[in-house]
């Protein structure tokens, strides 16, 4: 790990700093919406999910769900066809996930989006499994890397919510 908390490849920080959820001011309000929705239909089917999840190639998975059998699940959420329109890293996402969906407004335009994805139709009250994603089994390591990721984010998150003023940066005290 470098000093500014990057890898030595110049890749994302392994560690985001210790809050329950990022809150950079990235999000719209419907994104929000659209994460809260789709969180709780994770949370119906049995997945947990974290918002904001910084991965291996230096991207940042909207929600990254992992089931009590260990799948995971990416799920891109798309607020507006401009947002879609612009973003052209989602193939990105498959890498690190074993069924990538998008995650839009009931008003989204679905027959823009890639066939080759699930899709979920959510507002802020919860969601639907409109088109399930095409399974991508990733590999043992890959897996063991996301997982641990993923629970790593998830304890930082935890402990700062127990200790707000706790600073962590990368994965260490800052």
């Amino acid at each position: 790990m470098t000093a500014e908390g990057t890898s030595a490849g110049g890749r994302a920080p392994i560690m985001q700093p210790a809050t329950a959820a990022p809150v950079d001011g990235r999000q719209s309000e419907a994104a929000l919406a659209i994460a809260r929705g789709t969180g709780r239909l994770l949370v119906s089917l049995g997945y947990s999910s974290l918002p904001e999840v910084p991965l291996a190639n230096g991207r940042r998975a909207d929600l990254l769900a992992v089931s009590d059998k260990g799948e995971l699940l990416i799920i891109e959420i798309k607020s507006s066809v401009a947002d879609f329109r612009a973003d052209h890293k989602w193939p990105e996402y498959r890498d690190f996930c074993d069924r990538l969906y998008f995650a839009v407004e009931p008003e989204f335009p679905q027959a823009i989006l890639p066939q080759e994805t699930g899709l979920i139709v959510a507002d802020r009250y919860g969601a639907e499994i409109v088109r399930a994603a095409p399974e991508h089994k990733l590999a043992a390591a890959r897996r063991k890397a996301v997982m641990l990721r993923y629970a790593r984010l998830a304890a930082l998150r935890l402990q700062g919510l127990a200790d707000p003023d706790l600073k962590i940066e990368a994965g260490r005290l800052a």
